[in-house]
């Protein structure tokens, strides 16, 4: 019955993580769709490119090319982060059950894995921050455009 009681403590201690893995998700599922917008968008600018726009019309399909380029590359790398940071999360959740049916004594390892899967994860939501700036500084560009007529 001990070791029942420590499978179910072990259990309890997984829970934060866990749900932390669910938080994770969430932004992968906006950060995700977020990149899928900015791809599209690119795409539809690649095709009036390619078919030739109006003298005034290139400059600024290029220049909007450029922007969404590099949110592309913000997205698609707290993408990555966010997915390391996952990964390690589960290798904590791993660890805490591991280190309790073999006995081991892994308090350090597992506490420096969900510290660097913090780190990460911080590194992740810089990046969706930098993408999210990105794309707005574009936006207002184009308001301030808008109201020269």
């Amino acid at each position: 019955m001990d070791a029942l009681s420590d499978i179910a403590s072990t259990i309890q201690l997984s829970v934060a993580p866990v749900f932390l893995l669910a938080g994770i998700g969430a932004l992968l599922n906006v950060v995700t769709a977020r990149l899928g917008r900015a791809v599209d968008r690119a795409r539809i600018l690649e095709e009036r490119l390619i078919a030739g726009p109006s003298g005034m019309d290139a400059p600024r399909i290029r220049g909007e090319l450029r922007i969404l380029d590099r949110r592309v590359l913000l997205a698609q790398r707290s993408i990555a982060m966010c997915s390391l940071s996952a990964l390690l999360v589960c290798c904590v959740v791993a660890m805490l059950f591991i280190a309790e049916l073999a006995n081991l004594n892994a308090a350090a390892l597992i506490a420096i894995m969900f510290v660097g899967a913090m780190l990460i994860l911080i590194a992740g939501l810089s990046l969706f921050l930098a993408e999210v700036t990105f794309a707005t500084r574009m936006l207002r560009v184009r308001a301030e455009l808008f109201m020269k007529d």
